[in-house]
């Protein structure tokens, strides 16, 4: 690319090749590549007869919402995902989008499942388990434990 070539800036609804869009971004072709292949139905771009793909400005936000909520936020790519196509690409690039805005505050997954542990593990009155109840406990987990082990070996012997 010619020095010339280099310092013209596009206007905001132009077309953009994939390194200019790299660039834009501040994140390697690659990464595109592989976010578009993650995100087929927010990163579209047009693709020229040569195979050239050409990111609309949509496209770049879609690119840079994505990048948000990886990158900043720490999100996995599956997390983001869902979160983009439950609160939407304009409540990300706005900073409006909230991570965890369908359960209530303080709860989790892994943290329900910690109550529901710690639960168990004590008695109604809320003291703790006698030693017979919790040996109870500890061999139907020995157990549970050998049968998930089974599976896991007939698992693998199908995969190979």
């Amino acid at each position: 690319m010619s020095a010339s070539r280099a310092r013209i800036e596009k206007s905001a609804t132009a077309f953009r090749s994939i390194g200019e869009a790299a660039s834009e971004l501040g994140i390697e072709t690659h990464v595109i590549r592989y976010w578009e292949s993650k995100f087929p139905r927010e990163v579209r771009p047009v693709k020229r007869p040569d195979g050239r793909r050409m990111f609309r400005p949509q496209d770049v936000d879609a690119l840079r919402a994505i990048q948000i909520l990886v990158h900043e936020r720490g999100m996995t790519l599956k997390g983001a995902k869902a979160l983009i196509a439950e609160q939407g690409m304009s409540a990300v690039l706005s900073g409006e989008a909230t991570l965890g805005a369908g359960a209530p505050a303080g709860s989790s997954p892994a943290r329900d499942l910690q109550k529901t542990v710690a639960k168990a593990f004590t008695d109604e009155s809320g003291d703790a388990l006698t030693d017979a109840r919790r040996a109870r406990l500890e061999d139907a987990l020995t157990e549970l434990s050998d049968i998930k082990s089974r599976i896991d070996a007939v698992r693998g012997r199908r995969a190979a």
